[in-house]
């Protein structure tokens, strides 16, 4: 058995964000305070204690995210709080395109500026439980580099939308890029391997033309889901970073089989870009009862997931990227954190 050092922190159950639009529905927000007391709980069934995760210095984060960037996050909340009429969250309702347009000075302009969907609200507690995400993170890669073969963080809000400059999807700052990041002072070479049934869009943008960190996603096919603009086959890369992106979308409503194939895919790569060590940007909602319904994987699916990229051998942090409310939600964490440890997953229990 697999000793797996996990790491949460308590307070970013502040964050818990209200809005959300589907085609031009508002709708309750899907990433609210709860996954995390039912991640807590998946935690818990695998045999499994949760450390509360220290604060840190943050450097990683200062070489992923712009400072213009971080400063809006700090301050966006407040800035809208003082304008006419405005709601409890900070909602973009403009998205501009970003090319030759200039940089506005009001925080409605701001906001659709880094703000690139209505999936992002930011609440009076946004910008401290995003830093504490990062700090659960970097937990994890303190434990790895200490010698941990694994490490889990339970990062609420996640990060693989948000790249450099942007919000998007529930995610304010990439805490799979800072962990790939900080893993950079112990390692020549890192790769990043994505198995949320949305692709990494965020990730993929932020390392899109480097040759040290090697980006992999396993997804539902973005020509019709989410992030839809990014997640594509023939993106593989540019300038320094040509062929160091590897995308395997997959039809809508995949089973084990096929996203299990693309994994080991996705593990081939790993293996011959010669990575020192991985991060797991560990997506739940690829389950067959999750509310976005991308894909069918079974909860026995995430255990084999594990086992098959722990046989991988690299020193790995395991951050928490999406899965929503559902029954399953607890059952394939735990699933997923048994199929690590090499213990067998025998049904809800």
């Amino acid at each position: 058995m697999t000793d797996l050092p996990c790491f949460h922190a308590p307070d970013t159950d502040a964050h818990d964000p209200q809005f959300w639009m589907l085609r031009g529905v508002p709708l309750p927000n899907k990433e609210t305070a709860e996954r995390a007391r039912r991640l807590l709980d998946g935690i818990a069934a695998a045999g499994l204690t949760v450390q509360d995760a220290p604060v840190t210095d943050r450097a990683a984060m200062h070489r992923i995210h712009t400072p213009r960037y971080l400063r809006f996050l700090e301050t966006a909340w407040e800035e809208w709080q003082q304008a006419p009429g405005a709601g409890p969250e900070v909602v973009a309702n403009l998205h501009p395109q970003k090319a030759h347009q200039t940089y506005p000075s009001g925080i409605t302009g701001r906001a659709g500026w880094h703000m690139a969907d209505t999936g992002c609200p930011l609440g009076r507690h946004t910008w401290a439980a995003a830093l504490r995400g990062v700090d659960t993170a970097l937990a994890a890669v303190a434990a790895v580099m200490q010698g941990a073969g694994a490490a889990y963080a339970l990062c609420r809000p996640p990060g693989h939308h948000a790249d450099a400059d942007t919000a998007a999807g529930h995610c304010f700052l990439n805490n799979s890029a800072i962990a790939a990041e900080a893993l950079r002072a112990a390692h020549d070479r890192v790769a990043v391997l994505d198995i949320d049934v949305h692709h990494g869009n965020g990730t993929q943008e932020i390392f899109y033309d480097r040759a040290d960190v090697l980006t992999l996603s396993v997804h539902a096919d973005p020509d019709a889901f989410y992030p839809f603009y990014l997640g594509h086959a023939h993106e593989t890369g540019t300038g320094a970073g040509e062929g160091f992106n590897l995308n395997l979308p997959l039809p809508l409503g995949s089973g084990d089989a096929p996203w299990l194939d693309a994994i080991d895919r996705a593990l081939e790569r790993v293996r011959g870009h010669g990575a020192g060590a991985l991060v797991l940007a560990l997506g739940l909602d690829a389950h067959e009862n999750d509310p976005f319904r991308g894909l069918t994987v079974t909860t026995p699916g995430f255990a084999r997931a594990a086992a098959r990229i722990r046989a991988l051998g690299l020193p790995t942090v395991i951050v928490q990227e999406g899965g929503y409310l559902s029954e399953d939600l607890t059952h394939n964490l735990a699933a997923f954190l048994r199929g690590w440890q090499g213990r067998d997953w025998n049904g809800r229990g």
